[in-house]
C-alpha cells in the first residue's frame, strides 16, 4: 500500500498506548467505501455489486478444485451469496475484496479476510484461471495482510489450503507461514498455516 508507515514496535514490545490504539482500530473499523488497498499493479477494494458479473463468470469447477466450496449453480444463487457478504463487509466483521489491475481495471479475482473480530483472522484467495502464474495471488494476500496488520491490529493469520495446492501453499510459506494443523475436508486433505503479521510489514 502507498503512503502507509510501517511499524514493528507494536509487534515487538507494545506499550499501553499502542495496545489502546490497536483496540480502537478493532472497535472502529474503516467504512467500506473508504478502503482502497494499492500496489503498483493492483487495486483492491471491498466487493460491490459491480463486481458480480465478472466474478461469477470466472468461478469454474476447475478453479474450485481446491476450494472448500463449489461454483454457484446459477447467477441467482451467486447473487444470494454475494448479497450475504455485504452486511459483514459494511460492519467490518468479514471482508471479501475484489482484485483489479490498476492499469486497465481488469478483474483478477477475490481475496478474503474472515473472522476479523476473533484471534484467528483467516486469509483466502482465488485468481481467475487465465491470469495464473503472474504472482497476483501472493501480492494480493500480502497487501491485505499488511492492511489488516496496520489498520485492524492483526497479529497473525490463519491460511487454510488443500495439501496438494502447491502454488497456494507457496504463498503462505513466502510470508513466513508455518503449518499448525492437518485436517480432512470434504473435498481434500488440508493444511492450516499460521502467518505472523511481522512478515506482512
Amino acid at each position: 500500500m502507498n503512503n502507509r508507515k510501517h511499524s514493528t514496535t507494536v509487534l515487538d514490545s507494545p506499550t499501553i498506548d499502542q495496545h489502546r490504539q490497536t483496540q480502537e482500530r478493532c472497535e472502529m473499523p474503516p467504512s467500506a467505501q473508504s478502503i482502497r488497498i494499492e500496489s503498483t499493479r493492483l487495486l483492491i477494494k471491498p466487493f460491490s455489486p459491480a463486481d458480480a458479473d465478472v466474478a461469477f463468470s470466472c468461478i469454474t469447477l476447475s478453479l474450485t478444485r481446491y476450494m472448500a466450496w463449489e461454483p454457484a449453480a446459477s447467477r441467482d444463487e451467486f447473487d444470494r451469496i454475494w448479497q450475504g457478504w455485504i452486511p459483514s463487509i459494511e460492519n467490518g466483521s468479514d471482508y471479501v475484496f475484489a482484485i483489479r489491475h490498476r492499469t486497465d481495471g481488469s478483474f483478477l479475482g477475490l481475496v478474503g479476510l474472515h473472522y476479523v473480530n476473533t484471534e484467528k483472522q483467516e486469509l483466502g484467495i482465488w485468481i481467475r484461471e487465465d491470469r495464473h502464474g503472474e504472482s497476483f495471488g501472493r501480492e494480493a494476500v500480502t497487501l491485505v495482510a499488511r492492511w489488516a496488520t496496520q489498520t485492524l491490529g492483526a497479529e497473525s493469520f490463519i491460511y487454510p489450503v488443500a495439501e496438494e495446492n502447491l502454488p497456494s501453499r507457496r504463498i503462505a510459506e513466502s510470508l513466513g507461514g508455518v503449518i499448525v494443523e492437518h485436517c480432512e475436508r470434504p473435498k481434500y486433505k488440508a493444511v492450516i498455516y499460521r502467518i505472523p503479521a511481522v512478515y506482512c510489514q
